[in-house]
């Protein structure tokens, strides 16, 4: 029974000595700056504008096989 007390104590120990788990850091999550808004509308603006240009692109070249 002796050892038994001892080993508990020594399995304890080990099991106490070790690093404790480094804290998880969250990664960095962006800022949000007044200027998000504005950046998003901006990219809106500019795939709609991608958009209305390809329609008159098409347009344009269904008008001219017509013309043909």
């Amino acid at each position: 029974m002796k050892p038994l007390p001892l080993l508990l104590c020594i399995l304890a120990l080990g099991a106490c000595s070790s690093k404790p788990p480094e804290p998880r850091a969250k990664p960095a999550a962006e800022v949000a700056t007044p200027f998000d808004a504005l950046k998003a509308d901006e990219q809106r603006a500019k795939d709609v504008q991608k958009a209305v240009d390809k329609q008159a692109e098409e347009q344009r070249k269904q008008i001219e096989a017509q013309e043909q």
